[in-house]
């Protein structure tokens, strides 16, 4: 049974007779809609897939949260101009709603601008949302009933969320609590402070930190909204919620689901939803040009440029909500491609079992067939041409596979923007000229084989199997006659001539050590194209004498303002050689880079450090996105104590240097250190 099922069930038993049934989710369009924030999507569509799959009504209702306050400008806005940053600053307190889009689009406001490029992905998953949107809600007086409600009863709401509290109440705190914030008619900012409330709760008295008094009337005024733990249960009420989930910092005890699941029950009288917390996303190996300035946000329309829709909801189904997963944008994305793949074909076939099939199904849309072009090869074999799919299709032929255009470009965009943006190492091009260089690093024999290629490949006529079968004898005949391959120390010496003989072959074809499988390679393009390339018996021409036509590559530095150096702080006091032998500096991998929820300074760094994995919390999110620290080795000091930050066990620190003039660098480590070497 698939997970999305049991939840279902679950549903189904606490109100059997029920005649639609409705799944939420929610985000704030705070800015770009993360990766890990379509979790949130994915587990109550699963939900409703499931509640239909047992015979009932069901939809999921997704609320845009476009009226919570503007906390902080995102980076990538503030990115956008200079002084950008502090012209929107202006507009920190103010609904999502009233922030004007800084984008320079048609859209009409901030949130509209990070609403839309977000429906737009999901439109590509063929997912069905019902949308909701907060600021017409509350500003259209369908809430107004709710809030009353919550101000006649705030005295047992603020006892409610004191019982969640650790520290002691403040005198007066109680006295003084009101779960509603008042938007000011002057400057728009949630920045009120009630001073007085009629006792039928209907009128207030404010004043704003702005200067601004006024009478606000709960009946006919409703520019206010709720505090968030009030807010959430009261929506349920209203909408009729059965099942929602979140992040795990909600599913936390003395957090917010908990909280307002007493707040839902006790102030507005309505069984909270059945709730199912969920881990957040790993991102993995982001390298090649989504490491640099211009780095991608990794949002689902960024996803949906290297992964297939139906990949990514299989992704989700596969993995319950309590269990974290990665999204690959290293050669991992190549593994779980293949994965898909295999079991997609089997539950074509009718062999897949239970389970497989269960997981299948979930991530298809009606109608619609997915086509399973091996992405490996497309990335092997498209770069040779440009990812032209008229002449990908040419050379899949020529080595035997029958699919056609059309299957192919399903996919051949997906690989050339993953080869182009993440993994441009993986990029196979045909050198301009005879690679002389590495030619005079062969010996004799190595030419020698070299030329016996080259005569073989002049043939007109060979096959598939039978240039396969070349490639290992030409070799094998460096050898004296009778010499048996099956045993060593021959067998071991045959494989190593084998690797360094391909290895010389892709160094003079496409000047890297390693390439497709060659046989293919040699096969599917056209001869006249390369066979220039392994003949060496003219000598070096004029043109030849800049090696193999390589253009060297631009490389585009990052822009970075920097303000006045911070003052030069004097050397502190001195220690002896014995206490710096305490500390433990040791080089680590970045191996995972996740965000966490409620932190805006700090990211969960995943290391390698030679033994095993350790965490980390470091305050660098401002200074680095994650796709510019995954991979990287840094300094850490690995036996400092560990230390709870932001809920996630720190188990050590990094190395870094903060100054205005520069911000926060990291100390990176050159990647020839193995992990785990310690500093002397």
């Amino acid at each position: 049974m698939h997970w999305s099922e049991e939840i279902a069930r679950k549903i189904i038993a606490r109100n059997p007779e029920k005649p639609e049934y409705v799944c939420a989710a929610g985000i704030s369009p705070s800015g770009s809609i993360h990766i890990g924030n379509f979790r949130d999507v994915a587990t109550s569509f699963f939900v409703v897939q499931s509640l239909r799959k047992l015979g009932k009504k069901a939809r999921l209702l997704f609320s845009w949260d476009e009226y919570d306050r503007l906390r902080k400008v995102p980076k990538n806005v503030a990115d956008i101009a200079p002084g950008m940053n502090e012209k929107m600053e202006r507009y920190i307190g103010c609904p999502y709603v009233d922030v004007p889009n800084p984008f320079g689009d048609d859209a009409e406001n901030y949130a509209v601008y990070f609403e839309r490029e977000f429906e737009d992905a999901i439109r590509e998953f063929g997912l069905e949302l019902d949308y909701r949107h907060q600021a017409e809600m509350y500003r259209s007086g369908k809430y107004a009933q709710y809030i009353l409600t919550a101000l006649q009863k705030r005295a047992e709401i603020f006892d409610i969320l004191a019982s969640f509290r650790t520290q002691e109440v403040a005198e007066g705190e109680r006295e003084n609590y009101y779960p509603v914030s008042i938007y000011c008619p002057e400057c728009h900012r949630d920045t009120t402070r009630i001073v007085k409330l009629s006792d039928d709760c209907r009128v207030a008295d404010y004043e704003c930190k702005c200067g601004h008094k006024g009478t606000f009337d709960f009946t006919a005024d409703h520019d206010c909204k709720l505090a968030w733990k009030v807010d959430w249960p009261m929506r349920w009420l209203y909408e009729q919620v059965d099942f929602e989930p979140g992040g795990k910092d909600h599913a936390s005890p003395n957090v917010s689901y908990q909280t307002s699941k007493v707040i839902s029950e006790k102030i507005f009288g309505y069984p909270a939803p059945i709730f199912q917390g969920y881990e957040f996303i790993g991102i993995r190996g982001c390298t090649g040009k989504m490491s640099g300035s211009s780095g991608l946000n990794l949002t689902p329309a960024t996803l949906l440029k290297i992964y297939q829709s139906e990949i990514i909801l299989w992704l989700y189904s596969r993995c319950v909500p309590q269990k974290a997963f990665d999204f690959c944008f290293d050669e991992g994305i190549l593994r779980q491609y293949q994965e898909f793949d295999a079991q997609y074909d089997a539950f074509l076939r009718g062999e897949a079992d239970e389970t497989t099939a269960e997981v299948v199904s979930r991530c298809l849309m009606p109608g619609k067939k997915v086509s399973t072009v091996p992405m490996n090869l497309l990335v092997q074999l498209g770069s040779v041409v440009d990812f032209r799919s008229d002449l990908v299709e040419v050379l899949v032929k020529k080595i035997g596979y029958g699919y056609t255009r059309e299957e192919i470009d399903t996919r051949i965009k997906l690989a050339k923007f993953w080869v182009e943006q993440c993994a441009p190492e993986k990029k196979n091009t045909l050198c301009v000229y005879r690679n002389w260089d590495a030619y005079g690093t062969f010996n004799d024999e190595e030419k020698a084989d070299v030329a016996s290629l080259f005569s073989y490949l002049k043939k007109e006529n060979f096959t598939l199997d039978e240039l396969k079968t070349e490639l290992y004898d030409i070799i094998k005949r460096d050898f004296p006659a009778g010499t048996d391959f099956s045993v060593d120390p021959a067998k071991s010496e045959v494989r190593k001539k084998q690797a360094k003989f391909f290895a010389d072959a892709y160094r003079l074809l496409i000047d890297k050590e390693a390439g497709p499988r060659l046989y293919l390679f040699l096969f599917a393009i056209e001869r006249e194209k390369y066979l220039h390339l392994l003949d060496f018996s003219t000598p070096r021409r004029e043109e030849e004498v800049t090696p193999h036509g390589i253009v060297e590559a631009v490389v585009e530095e990052k822009e970075e303002v920097r303000g006045e150096p911070d003052p030069v702080k004097p050397v502190k006091p001195e220690i002896s050689l014995e206490d710096f032998s305490k500390l433990d500096f040791r080089v680590c991998r970045i191996v995972k880079c996740t965000e966490i929820r409620k932190s805006h300074d700090c990211y969960k760094l995943t290391l390698a450090d030679g033994i095993g994995e350790r965490t980390i919390v470091s305050s660098v999110k401002a200074y680095y996105k994650p796709e510019e620290l995954i991979g990287k080795k840094i300094i850490v000091l690995a036996n400092l104590a560990s230390k709870r930050i932001t809920g996630v066990t720190s188990e050590g620190m990094l190395l870094a240097a903060t100054n205005g003039a520069c911000g926060c660098k990291i100390v990176f480590v050159d990647d020839a250190v193995p992990e785990g070497t310690c500093l002397a």
